[in-house]
């Protein structure tokens, strides 16, 4: 741009300057006036300021997002993102119903991004939340495995978590279920426990052994004391 300035400045009055003019707009896309402003310049024109748009989430979708994240038992934003459509529709039934159709395209069309920035304060708080950690030396003997270490297994490898239908209270007692998933095939085994107890988990894995199509060859689990208690984790 400074050059083709140079040489539309040094043209003068001559028939040349039409024809630089006109090779200038064609080569930009520029309004031939801009044009005019940028070429009659001596010094190059300065960057463009960086323009941000308007938010396009508001408080709706923040405030169901994070309603969303609390129902998925606070999974990372790259798994939330993938399962938003199945938590919006299908999980997420008992509050869904008041949800409106463009609040729900919001949340299937939030990228993984804005979910950690929208989640940034939330996860923060949560953070001082977590359960007691179990013994040191059974973690250290475990090896640690998060969702982009995964690559593509074949059947056979499940993520095992525990769910308390507590109804909003956790006086009394409740079902815990124990939600077996398998990573390649998604088959998915749901047995019920009466307590979070690990002689009840290695009795309920042991029954869900049966069903499955394929050998259970890997069992993943959170640091749940019903999963890693004492000195050994609740399969070798």
């Amino acid at each position: 741009m400074a050059e083709v300035g140079r040489r539309y400045r040094a043209a003068a009055h001559s028939r040349e300057k039409p024809v630089i003019l006109d090779e200038f707009v064609a080569l930009t896309t520029y309004h031939w006036k801009h044009a005019l402003r940028l070429l009659n310049h001596e010094e190059a024109p300065s960057s463009p300021s960086r323009h941000f748009g308007p938010r396009i989430y508001d408080a709706a979708v923040h405030e169901a997002l994070i309603v969303v994240w609390e129902s998925a038992d606070r999974i990372c934003s790259k798994r939330l993102r993938g399962l938003m459509p199945t938590l919006v529709e299908k999980h997420w039934s008992g509050t869904a119903t008041f949800l409106g159709d463009e609040l729900r395209a919001q949340l299937r069309s939030v990228s993984v991004a804005t979910i950690d920035r929208m989640l940034a304060s939330q996860r923060a708080s949560a953070a001082g939340l977590r359960r007691r950690r179990s013994s040191g030396l059974v973690r250290s003997q475990m090896p640690v495995r998060t969702f982009a270490d995964w690559g593509d297994p074949g059947p056979g490898f499940v993520e095992a978590d525990l769910i308390a239908h507590t109804g909003g209270s956790c006086a009394g007692s409740f079902v815990h279920p124990l939600v077996l998933t398998d990573i390649a095939t998604g088959w998915t085994e749901r047995l019920p426990l009466r307590v979070r107890e690990q002689a009840l988990v290695v009795e309920a894995v042991e029954v869900a052994r049966n069903p499955q199509p394929f050998p259970l060859l890997g069992l993943d689990t959170d640091n749940e004391g019903a999963f890693i208690k004492g000195s050994s984790p609740i399969v070798s």
